[in-house]
């Protein structure tokens, strides 16, 4: 088993981390937040005093941090230098592409193998290890990282070189928000029509309105039990990291030339959303933004 720093054990990191304990490695946890760092130490991990003390020696140093300002910071602050030569560094972060690339080409002049490795799922595959990790870095840093990253997920997908991890996520999320809100817009629209929401969902789940936005995470309470809709909107994926994922996605966008309106309009409508104070509630929430003043909030 390995020594595993884990630096970030908020809402996704409690859980990746608990998952690691649980498979038997020695995993020394940091976080600026005592109470999440409470919480990793009761689901079987060491606290630590700093990101330096927990990654001294370690095997593998892993980080789930707010944003590319805080990555960057972290490694060329403490982690690299803490860094063991053989240590594997993953980032599981979503960031922008280029910090990313600037990051693990820092980490390849010290001659450090490190991956970018964000992932997909949510607080609920967090915790049951089973999230999607998607994978940027040099061939023989994700041999090394996938070992690792497979005890806390169901999919490891090599993506391409470094940052290629996050442009996979950033592509990704900017469909599921646009779906999310097209899901949202048509039960609505069967809401006004007076169709039936659970009537409305047997049939678009097994027609051509079939997403994932429908059949795992649906809008309304009733057809999908598990979705947070039952919860009034409460846990699951926050529409302010969303909106997060959205910014990347149309700045790289923005970057790179490439014209994304659905992904635009979907990023202006989590953005008023969050303006209204929505920005804490699951991101299937939007469906109340959508409904208007009367059912709204």
């Amino acid at each position: 088993m390995a020594t595993i720093a884990f630096i970030g054990v908020g809402n996704m990191g409690g859980g990746m981390a608990a998952n690691l304990a649980k498979a038997g490695h020695s995993v020394r946890a940091f976080d600026v937040s005592d109470a999440a760092l409470a919480r990793a130490v009761a689901h079987g991990c060491t606290g630590a005093a700093t990101g330096g003390e927990a990654a001294a020696g370690a095997d593998a140093i892993i980080t789930m941090l707010p944003a590319g300002d805080f990555v960057r910071a972290a490694y060329d602050g403490v982690l690299f230098a803490a860094a063991s030569p053989h240590a594997i560094l993953i980032d599981c972060s979503t960031i922008d592409v280029a910090t990313a690339k600037s990051v693990g080409e820092a980490a390849a002049q010290r001659g450090l193998a490190m991956v970018d490795a964000p992932v997909s799922g949510g607080t609920a595959a967090a915790d049951a290890g089973t999230l999607t990790f998607m994978v940027g870095g040099p061939e023989a840093a994700f041999a090394a990282a996938k070992p690792i990253l497979e005890q806390m997920g169901k999919a490891v997908i090599h993506a391409g070189g470094a940052g290629m991890g996050q442009a996979a996520k950033i592509c990704n999320n900017m469909i599921l928000g646009a779906t999310m809100v097209a899901t949202a817009e048509a039960f609505v629209l069967a809401e006004k029509l007076g169709l039936d929401a659970q009537t409305f969902f047997d049939i678009s789940s097994k027609a051509s309105g079939q997403s994932w936005s429908m059949t795992s995470y649906c809008p309304v309470p009733g057809p999908v039990p598990t979705s947070p809709a039952n919860r009034d909107y409460q846990g699951g994926f926050a529409a302010a990291l969303m909106l997060k994922d959205l910014k990347l996605a149309v700045a790289a966008a923005t970057t790179a030339g490439a014209s994304v309106p659905m992904g635009a309009q979907a990023e202006a409508l989590y953005q008023l959303f969050a303006n209204n104070g929505g920005g804490g509630q699951d991101f299937s929430a939007i469906i109340r933004l959508l409904r208007g003043p009367a059912r709204g909030q």
